[in-house]
């Protein structure tokens, strides 16, 4: 789990991560999720984070959500995957969100 895509100046980072199967399905990555959000605001003071997942990754999808992040919508053919260009949703938190 990570800020990445980081801008202090722009009070915005974008929140990654990965699981090895062996660790999925445990509520990992939305507690990790959470706990860097928190950090994000509250430490780093930045107003916006965005979370993008494969549309096909329902798994992600959870994660997002189940992590109070937003869904904002969908950028077409915006990820490319090994078996070609995927749509990829867009998920943000807002400071303000609680």
């Amino acid at each position: 789990m990570l800020c990445g895509d980081l801008k202090l100046s722009d009070g915005s980072g974008e929140v990654l991560y990965w699981l090895l199967p062996a660790a999925r399905g445990r509520g990992v990555a939305v507690a990790a999720a959470r706990r860097i959000s928190q950090w994000a605001f509250d430490d780093l003071g930045l107003h916006r984070l965005r979370l993008c997942h494969s549309v096909a990754n329902d798994p992600s999808c959870r994660v997002a959500v189940k992590a109070g992040f937003i869904l904002e919508g969908t950028m077409r053919s915006a990820l490319l995957h090994e078996d070609g260009w995927h749509d990829q949703h867009l998920h943000a938190l807002i400071a303000d969100d609680g």
